[in-house]
């Protein structure tokens, strides 16, 4: 079975990626509307003073927005972040750092960036990306200012040298460029600019406290991090180098020199953890590899121990394991449902019957029937495949490598999609949707019970499939629903979260699917201020709103005021294509556009109307969790496909 302590590198990476990369270019014209006209977008972001400045005229000016690592001590690294806008002609902030975390934090606070975009490739490695983002800091020990970019960014030599030409005309006094990377180092070699290694920061140096702290963990000596290795949280890593990202773990110790602002670094101040640099770590501890024990990491010095006693070692959480009732067997449609019900058919379609009872005003829930998870469980133990997935946690290739893992759940999802269906099962759903649902074109839609657990929505992780226009089209899709439960991100997200793999099941929602001509989600909060009440945040595309959920193409972002019934447009729509039903089944994309003049996709109307129905279907469940909606508009008419509570991703 899953071995608790294992946690898969690959979704951590992931996870850490998303929470420091920013999110992908997009206009942010700040445009705001009086009445339902308009008006002509500001020519920059209203930013609070507070928030960065445009330049850096004395060291005051840094030391007033700089965050500090280890203050008071011989390694005080007092740092900026910067993000030049090259679109803006290239304009360049220099980030309050005591306020924001994370490069990511500013640009979203400023709506520079929409929610919902891809957060990490269009700024860390296209060549032609809007943003170049890195960090500025004072090195103390040879008295110079650094700037440096991430670890992982694939700058061109000609985005270096941009971003070297505009800090250096903004800031009072030079700054010298830090390459983090082979890559950077080689990139940058003919600039003909002024370098600093980080080799010349530590030289002669046998240890640095990045991070101090205390902690018992396993320690674990990685010689090359890659997607064979699995990575426990319990564990205390020695690395030869830094990677990009790690997930949570209990401590870092670097046997070679990396910079105090490397993304590792930072999350590892995230997470309390000691952090620390030992010359050659990997060789002095290579006789303790696997065994307990205790770090102490302290500004000067450190201690290291091993651990004996079984009382010192910390167990890790019990595993959750999620509500379920198997002995509902109905495939009931939406109207029969209730809130309640969610542990028989999955929270998607049990909410939606909420709403349905509810009588939630300005909206039409497309009708739609529940297959329950009776009806999963069955199928996976008539086909064997409940004995295959228990064998699989068993075996010690699958649990301990994240590429065998990875490789298997795919074989075990093609054998699922291949199992035989229950063929009075097949008769039920065959005819309940021509009667019913009258055969329309129909969405099968994933829920799964570890979907919206405390603390884990799962939200993501699961599929469903599109426009499904025929009977064996109809069958395949419900075991693709089933099958998508094993997804790798799935898997491992729960493994992180300590859901029991054991204790999983899939329902499906038969749903007639609405061939949107605008769509997409909408939030009941400000996602970027949690001191905002009564709003709603709005994505909005042309099309099928697969576009927002899937993260392609960057959609009109607008917020909705109750208190001044106003709505403000963040960024306009720069979507390259929508997507409609197809003839043949599933979605295409079109290069039609519903934009008008303006570029809206949304009117006014469109948009408070939109708003008013996400806060009727926020007070149908209670009135005090953020709702996290997906809708689409067909003919001025508002349809809801989901509503499910807001989980924010820290």
């Amino acid at each position: 079975m899953r071995k608790k302590q294992l946690h898969p590198l690959f979704l951590a990476a992931f996870l850490s990626l998303a929470t420091f990369a920013g999110a992908v270019s997009g206009q942010a014209p700040g445009e705001r509307t009086r009445g339902d006209r308009p008006t002509r977008p500001r020519p920059k972001m209203a930013i609070s003073k507070n928030d960065s400045l445009k330049t850096i005229p004395s060291r005051a000016a840094f030391d007033s927005l700089a965050r500090v690592y280890q203050q008071g001590t011989p390694y005080a690294l007092p740092h900026v972040m910067f993000v030049i806008d090259r679109q803006a002609k290239d304009k360049i902030y220099f980030i309050n750092s005591q306020r924001f975390r994370f490069h990511k934090d500013f640009l979203l606070a400023t709506y520079l960036v929409p929610r919902g975009a891809d957060i990490f490739k269009p700024i860390y490695i296209d060549s032609g990306r809007r943003f170049m983002v890195g960090t500025i800091a004072w090195q103390e020990p040879i008295q110079r200012f650094t700037w440096e970019l991430w670890e992982g960014d694939m700058a061109t030599s000609e985005l270096i040298k941009l971003a070297d030409d505009v800090i250096n005309a903004a800031f009072y006094t030079h700054v010298s460029f830090k390459p983090n990377s082979d890559r950077q180092t080689t990139a940058s070699a003919d600039l003909g600019i002024e370098r600093v290694s980080q080799d010349e920061l530590n030289r002669n140096q046998v240890y640095l406290a990045l991070n101090t702290g205390s902690s018992v963990g396993r320690l674990h000596i990685i010689d090359k991090l890659d997607d064979t290795v699995e990575i426990g949280d319990n564990e205390i890593l020695v690395l030869r180098e830094l990677p990009q990202s790690l997930p949570p773990v209990r401590g870092i110790i670097v046997a070679k020199p990396s910079s105090p602002l490397s993304h590792v670094n930072i999350l590892a101040r995230g997470w309390g953890i000691p952090n620390i640099y030992i010359k050659d770590a990997d060789k002095l501890f290579r006789g303790l590899n696997t065994y307990w024990i205790k770090l102490e990491a302290r500004s000067t010095d450190y201690s290291f121990e091993r651990v004996t006693r079984s009382e010192d070692i910390p167990n890790p959480p019990d595993d959750q394991i999620p509500p379920v009732n198997l002995t509902t067997t109905k495939l009931a449609p939406l109207a029969e449902m209730r809130k309640r019900d969610s542990i028989s058919y999955g929270s998607k379609a049990a909410n939606l019957g909420e709403m349905i009872n509810k009588k939630v005003p300005g909206v039409t829930i497309p009708d739609g029937f529940g297959i329950p998870f009776h009806w999963y469980d069955k199928f996976m133990q008539e086909n064997g495949f409940d004995d295959i997935i228990l064998k699989l946690t068993d075996n010690n290739d699958f649990v301990h490598n994240p590429r065998v893992r990875r490789q298997k759940l795919v074989e075990f999802r093609q054998q699922i999609i291949a199992g035989k269906f229950d063929d009075a099962l097949r008769k039920e759903i065959l005819d309940r949707w021509h009667t019913q649902l009258g055969g329309k074109p129909v969405f099968v839609r994933s829920s799964s019970n570890s979907e919206d657990l405390p603390n884990f929505s799962g939200a993501g992780l699961y599929s469903s499939v599109a426009n499904v226009i025929d009977d064996e089209s109809l069958i395949t899709a419900v075991k693709k629903v089933w099958a998508s439960l094993w997804n790798f991100d799935a898997y491992e997200a729960r493994v992180r979260n300590y859901v029991s793999q054991t204790d999983v099941y899939m329902s499906a929602l038969v749903q007639i699917g609405v061939n949107m001509k605008k769509g997409g989600v909408m939030i009941t909060k400000d996602p970027f201020d949690d001191r905002a009440r009564n709003v709603v945040y709005i994505s909005a595309v042309c099309g099928h709103n697969s576009k927002v959920v899937d993260n392609d193409g960057i959609p009109e972002q607008l917020l909705y005021s109750a208190q001044a019934n106003s709505v403000t447009v963040k960024t306009l729509s720069q979507q390259q294509s929508a997507l409609e039903f197809d003839e043949k089944g599933d979605l295409r994309p079109t290069r039609e556009t519903c934009a008008g003049k303006d570029q809206r996709v949304l009117t006014n109307a469109e948009a408070r109307a939109l708003a008013k129905a996400a806060l009727a279907i926020k007070r149908a469940f209670g009135g005090s969790a953020a709702q996290d909606i997906e809708w689409g508009i067909i003919d001025g008419k508002i349809f809801i496909v989901q509503a499910r509570p807001y989980v924010e991703k820290k």
